[in-house]
């Protein structure tokens, strides 16, 4: 097994990557190696995993990685390896100082010094200048990869300084060998889940592994489909936000806990024992990331719900138009073709666009009650009520 081995649809990218990495362990052209690169690819394309598998083949000196390397970049445990990423909504100028004097550091036990920094696209515009000043001139055993949907999420004078691999949407059957090879799902529990997602990695794993998760997305369709007034729709809003806070909470929720029994044991607090008063500030510093988090967590789930109602009625309009194409809820075509049989393409339209403003506004910070009830109100329109989404 390589370094490469869990990556999947990702051929031309792996192929570039892998290359430059060859050329960084041989002496003669490593000087010559690009030390600024971007990643760029749709949600759950595998850019951070791409990402870090680079980092692990550069540190570990060879173009196919090492299973001690390995260990390190996921444990995240590699003295020559620094990530830059953020639990809130953007990334700090001050962290991102922080860790440009970092990248000055010479390599402990490698012969780079590897920087990711995830979710490039959160920076502003100041915090991307203070960026900006390393990649023009970066220290010659120093290599950053940044990743982002896209190069347009970034300003132009960093897309100049950087150069871009681009990653594509695995299909669905490469998404669904990978959870069946990597995590031993069963072979008809990833497809569906696969297909789900939308070929989204990340959230195909949570499917396939989660029947909490896989049951929220179940009334999420469910609730959609029998919005009958506007009534409806504000309480249908109120439900959604709550399946959404769910979600998160289910996401997060572990991960704080072990967070904090680790910053309390690191701090030589045990269990049970009251927090002495010089210690607290620590405490505070990790509950309000922990805080900052949560509110990213709750903005992502609200979107994987629009996300997943997007595909809901794009199989509706489908069906309207009998294109031949594969649903995405397959396993509730019955339910598609009644919804379809009670509106108009145009009607179905107008629903999608409602949708996409939906995620537009709360991006823009607008109360994510209200923009999900304007959302809602514009599916209002079926004059018979549909059966259980679920047979």
């Amino acid at each position: 097994m390589t370094v490469w081995s869990d990556l999947t649809g990702q051929d031309a990218a792996i192929a570039v990557l892998r290359a430059a990495a060859a050329a960084a362990a041989d002496s003669r052209a490593g000087a010559d190696m690009t030390h600024s690169w971007l990643i760029t690819g749709p949600p759950g394309s595998g850019r951070s995993n791409l990402a870090y598998a680079f980092a692990e083949a550069l540190l570990s000196g060879s173009p196919d990685g090492d299973g001690t390397t390995r260990a390190q970049v996921l444990a995240r445990s590699h003295p020559d390896l620094h990530v830059l990423a953020t639990e809130g909504v953007i990334i700090k100028v001050a962290d991102v100082r922080k860790i440009v004097e970092r990248s000055h550091y010479a390599p402990s036990v490698g012969h780079h010094r590897v920087i990711v920094v995830e979710d490039a696209d959160r920076m502003t515009e100041q915090t991307s200048n203070v960026l900006l000043k390393e990649l023009e001139e970066p220290p010659e055993r120093t290599v950053w990869i940044l990743c982002a949907p896209s190069e347009a999420d970034l300003i132009p004078t960093i897309r100049s300084r950087v150069r871009s691999v681009r990653l594509q949407v695995p299909g669905i059957a490469a998404v669904a060998d990978l959870l069946v090879r990597r995590d031993g799902v069963d072979p008809d529990v990833a497809e569906r889940a696969a297909r789900e997602a939308q070929s989204h990695i990340g959230m195909a794993h949570r499917l396939a592994t989660s029947a909490e998760a896989r049951d929220r997305r179940d009334e999420t369709l469910r609730l959609a489909l029998q919005v009958r007034s506007t009534p409806g729709a504000v309480l249908t809003a109120a439900r959604l936000l709550e399946i959404a806070g769910d979600d998160a909470k289910a996401i997060t929720e572990l991960r704080d806990a072990e967070e904090r029994e680790h910053t309390l044991r690191s701090l030589g607090v045990a269990p049970g024992q009251a927090v002495p008063a010089a210690l607290r500030s620590q405490l505070r510093a990790l509950e309000e990331d922990q805080k900052r988090r949560a509110t990213r967590s709750l903005r992502d789930g609200i979107d994987r719900i629009l996300v997943d109602l997007a595909s809901l009625f794009r199989d509706i309009l489908v069906t309207q138009l009998g294109a031949e194409v594969d649903l995405v809820n397959l396993d509730i075509a019955a339910d598609i073709a009644r919804a379809a049989a009670s509106a108009t393409p145009a009607q179905t339209l107008e629903t999608l666009d409602a949708i996409q403003e939906a995620r537009i506004r709360i991006d823009a910070n607008v109360q994510p009650t209200l923009a999900l009830e304007a959302m809602l109100v514009s599916a209002i329109r079926r004059p018979e009520p549909v059966r259980g989404v679920r047979s």
